[in-house]
C-alpha cells in the first residue's frame, strides 16, 4: 500500500474527510468531524495512526514489529503502523476499518444514521 491507496481506501468511507489541520505533512481523515487516521507525508516509509480498542492495539502490536503505540498520541487507543511490507493489505485495511467503525460508533445517534443512508464512494 502506498499512500495514494490509503487515500483512496480512506476516502470511500462514508463521510470521509480529508485535511491537514496539523500542517502540510500531516494528512488527517475524519468522519463526522472526528481523526480516525492521521498520516505523515514526510516519513521516508509509509506511516500513519489508527484508533484501536484497547485490547486490539496490544494484539496488533504483539502480531507485528511494525506496528507500535501511536506516535504523539493516547498509546492505548491508537497505533502506529509503518507500512514496510510486513503487514498484508487485508490486515491494513481491516486496522483502517476498524479505527474508522469506532470513531462511527462515538458518533450522536442522528449522525450515525445518516451516515448509514449514504453509500460508500468508489474508487
Amino acid at each position: 500500500m502506498n499512500i495514494e491507496t490509503l487515500r483512496a481506501y480512506c476516502l470511500e468511507k462514508a463521510g470521509a474527510e480529508e485535511g491537514f489541520p496539523f500542517g502540510e505533512t500531516a494528512l488527517v481523515f475524519k468522519v463526522g468531524g472526528k481523526m480516525f487516521l492521521l498520516a505523515m507525508l514526510d516519513s521516508p516509509v509509509l506511516e500513519f495512526n489508527v484508533k484501536c480498542d484497547p485490547e486490539q492495539a496490544i494484539e496488533w502490536r504483539e502480531r507485528f514489529a511494525a506496528v507500535r503505540p501511536g506516535y504523539h498520541m493516547n498509546k492505548r487507543l491508537w497505533n502506529t503502523v509503518t507500512v514496510d511490507g510486513t503487514i498484508p493489505g487485508n490486515v491494513i485495511r481491516q486496522m483502517i476499518d476498524d479505527s474508522y467503525g469506532l470513531v462511527v460508533a462515538s458518533l450522536p445517534k442522528k449522525d450515525r444514521e445518516a451516515l448509514a443512508r449514504r453509500r460508500p464512494r468508489k474508487r
